[in-house]
């Protein structure tokens, strides 16, 4: 598991599937540019092997729920940003998801307190609120080999300048590349 980052809180990252023009999802919220490239994991379950708690935003969860699967994260703790009522949620997630209003910062730093060394951070909008709040520690981005032109972007004129170093680099017989990033820390 990754240590905390420097200054205690956990080790944030970012794990998304995107079109080649950076979209997340089309302009309704589907997402069968990825469904038609799931002949690989992507490294999704290492990278889950190591993840102690989500914290994805309200729409993202109500995708994830309108799957009408298992619950797919297990026992791993997961907070919903929301400013309303979650509604009902699955008999298999229940126990493991709550919900947050507000600042993501505050949140990392009573995770921390909580023991909560890594969190995968989920869902446009708060992805890029995390951007704005720089606390994201690590961006792995899988490419799809489509362009969707109308859509969800997943960055925005809300995301500030960032300077980011290349970890990794994967590529897949499909077309898929996967970007692996961390945040250039500047002193």
């Amino acid at each position: 598991m990754p240590a905390p980052t420097s200054d205690s809180r956990p080790r944030v990252s970012v794990y998304l599937g995107v079109s080649l023009d950076l979209q997340i999802a089309h302009a309704d919220g589907s997402l069968e540019f990825l469904d038609r490239h799931q002949q690989h994991d992507y490294g999704y379950d290492a990278f889950m092997a190591d993840v102690d708690a989500l914290i994805m935003g309200r729409t993202t969860f109500d995708t994830v729920v309108g799957f009408g699967v298992a619950w797919p994260f297990g026992t791993r703790r997961v907070i919903v940003c929301t400013h309303r009522p979650l509604g009902e949620v699955p008999a298999d997630a229940a126990p493991w998801v709550t919900t947050h209003t507000g600042a993501l910062t505050p949140l990392l730093d009573r995770l921390a307190v909580e023991g909560v060394r890594h969190v995968y951070l989920d869902g446009g909008a708060t992805v890029r609120a995390a951007l704005a709040e720089d606390v994201v520690d690590a961006l792995t981005l899988t490419v799809m080999p489509e362009l969707l032109g109308a859509g969800r972007p997943l960055f925005g004129a809300d995301v500030p300048p960032s300077r980011w170093e290349l970890s990794g680099l994967d590529r897949w017989p499909n077309g898929a590349v996967q970007l692996r990033y961390t945040r250039a820390r500047t002193n």
